[in-house]
């Protein structure tokens, strides 16, 4: 093999790592905004430099081979370092950047959180694009994280994933809500009644996680009567609306719908541990100017909206 090869610019590790993913010369140029003949004269080129053919024709489409497949990771690792100096080296402006930027948050937080984000997002940056991400059981929220699908995630696991950075938003209290007309809207409930009594709970967002509130039950050896599961956490009020199920969630979210529907707050007759809210990051994008900053405008906003709820 020549000693001389042309060495691979950023360029060609762009080409090769998408390549490697997507396994599709066509599929490659669309994501990368290529024509396919610039992807297939790239790949010429990588094969060319590496003395490999790094894909090839397979049943139901290229597939990498040996070496190409042992290439995936180094790629990912070197185009992290490319980003890190790209970023340290920028000037961010939130005022001119047109950059589309990406939370993934639990449904429940929408109504309360997501209203005084995208007002200061707006304010700051008038020119980025702001998408949200609900997360459920088929969203791998991990894998999104290191792979830029978003750049943020709102948590509120007991034992969030120790490989992400994490930063403290605030922490809420367990209660239960009801409505105005259930048997233990006024005089409360027992251990034992809340245990016997019919539940309405949310599917579980993570499915790396249990929900808080059943692994503070299964570690007490206590279990709860779930009988009716939803999909969409703002959907639980008006469930209670029509029936005789009892949600616990945050005082947070109970106060906030108990204000203006026909539902009532009742404590919890159980030690429930304060439920903490914080945001995670992965470290590819822990030196980002960018993502710093939209660290920052999650901050303030849940600053604004805790101090709004505490003034009388």
């Amino acid at each position: 093999m020549s000693q001389n090869r042309e060495p691979i610019d950023t360029y060609l590790l762009r080409v090769l790592h998408t390549l490697l993913i997507e396994r599709s010369v066509t599929r490659a140029a669309v994501k990368l905004n290529q024509s396919q003949p610039a992807i297939s004269a790239a790949l010429r080129r990588l094969r060319d430099i590496t003395g490999d053919p790094l894909l090839v024709r397979g049943k139901s489409g290229m597939v990498p081979t040996e070496y190409g497949q042992s290439l995936m990771e180094p790629t990912q690792n070197a185009l992290r370092e490319i980003e890190r100096i790209t970023v340290q080296q920028s000037n961010f402006d939130p005022a001119t950047t047109v950059r589309t930027f990406r939370i993934g948050s639990p449904d429940y937080l929408n109504t309360l959180f997501v209203p005084t984000v995208v007002e200061r997002f707006r304010q700051q940056a008038p020119n980025a694009q702001l998408e949200l991400h609900s997360l459920g059981p088929a969203f791998d929220y991990e894998h999104a994280l290191e792979d830029g699908k978003v750049d943020i995630v709102i948590g509120n696991w007991p034992e969030p994933p120790e490989q992400l950075h994490l930063s403290n938003l605030f922490v809420d209290q367990i209660v239960c809500l009801v409505r105005n007309t259930h048997p233990y809207a006024k005089r409360g409930l027992t251990l034992d009644q809340y245990l016997a009594s019919p539940h309405l709970a949310p599917t579980p967002y993570s499915v790396a996680q249990r929900g808080a509130i059943d692994m503070h039950l299964a570690r007490e050896r206590l279990k709860r009567n779930v009988v009716v599961t939803i999909p969409y956490f703002n959907l639980a009020p008006y469930v209670l609306l029509k029936s005789d199920l009892i949600f616990t969630t945050t005082r947070l979210f109970a106060d906030h719908y108990a204000e203006f529907l026909p539902l009532t707050v009742v404590e919890a007759p159980i030690d429930f541990p304060p439920m903490q809210y914080y945001q995670l990051w992965h470290e590819r994008t822990h030196y980002s100017d960018e993502v710093r900053w939209l660290r920052s405008v999650i901050s303030d906003a849940t600053r604004t909206l805790l101090e709004s709820r505490i003034q009388p």
